[in-house]
């Protein structure tokens, strides 16, 4: 019983091992991370594909995942709506550097979606934290983020656009998002920024129903050593056990393991 035990453990972690291989097909020097949010208010829940692999299934408005690990090169993303493979929201080729963060959106209404790719700079100094803005609101004007009757820390954000980041001390802010003649749309007061952490806020949904949606990042220095790839696991706290998955995706004649999306606390 033991030998056969063992065989079997062997076989399962071989076929695993051939599973997370096949990613790396014609991609080499290195990974990148790449972190999908849904910022579509009108579209439905979607399927993220990569390469013809299924890495995130059900994502509804507002959902997103932890940074998922793609070998460096050029991958080709499709969104399709949830359970329909075949036809394509948005197909688009995603270049990945080694060693770089991207956040990938779908962003825009459903008649006019598309993939807007940022590059995350997590370089952060020591006590010191990062804030960059995204206006993902397709029918909302430009606004201007800053303190709450103070200077603006960003100016003129416009649909599509994003930010870069900004380097502050760690502490707490009374921020706001406001029109450029000064009239509050989003009151972030109270906004507290840790240390060693990078922010991310997006105007998010149409402007009748405007909202902010906060993405943070540790520091690049204080990333896992080893991030979840796509198709081999369940998010990224689940990371320890993604071996034990891709071997019963063996077992189960390749069955593919999709990631799980991230439901922050938000009203959907």
């Amino acid at each position: 019983m033991k030998k056969l035990l063992g065989s079997l453990l062997a076989a399962v972690m071989m076929m695993a091992m051939m599973g997370g291989a096949a990613l790396a097909d014609n991609h080499e020097g290195g990974e990148g991370w790449v972190r999908i949010l849904h910022a579509s208010p009108d579209a439905p829940a979607v399927d993220v594909y990569v390469n013809g692999e299924a890495v995130v299934e059900g994502a509804a408005f507002k959902d997103y995942t932890d940074y998922l690990a793609l070998p460096a090169g050029d991958h080709e993303v499709e969104i399709f709506p949830a359970g329909d493979t075949e036809t394509a929201v948005i197909s688009e080729t995603l270049t990945v550097e080694s060693g770089m963060y991207y956040t990938a959106s779908a962003i825009g209404t459903l008649d006019s979606i598309s993939l807007n790719v940022t590059q995350d700079d997590l370089t952060i100094g020591e006590g010191m934290t990062k804030v960059r803005a995204g206006h993902f609101s397709p029918d909302a004007p430009a606004v201007d983020v800053g303190l709450i009757g103070g200077d603006a820390v960003f100016s003129g954000a416009e649909f599509p656009g994003v930010t870069d980041f900004a380097e502050l001390e760690a502490g707490s802010y009374d921020l706001e998002v406001r029109t450029p003649e000064g009239d509050q749309v989003l009151d972030l007061s109270g906004t507290e920024l840790e240390a060693g952490m990078a922010y991310s806020v997006y105007a998010v949904n149409t402007l009748d129903s405007i909202e902010a949606l906060v993405l943070t990042a540790p520091a690049a220095n204080a990333m896992p050593s080893e991030m979840p790839e796509t198709g081999m696991g369940g998010m990224a706290q689940e990371n320890n056990s993604f071996m034990l998955y891709a071997a019963a995706a063996a077992l189960m004649g390749g069955a593919v393991i999709v990631f799980a999306v991230r439901r922050r606390a938000h009203n959907n």
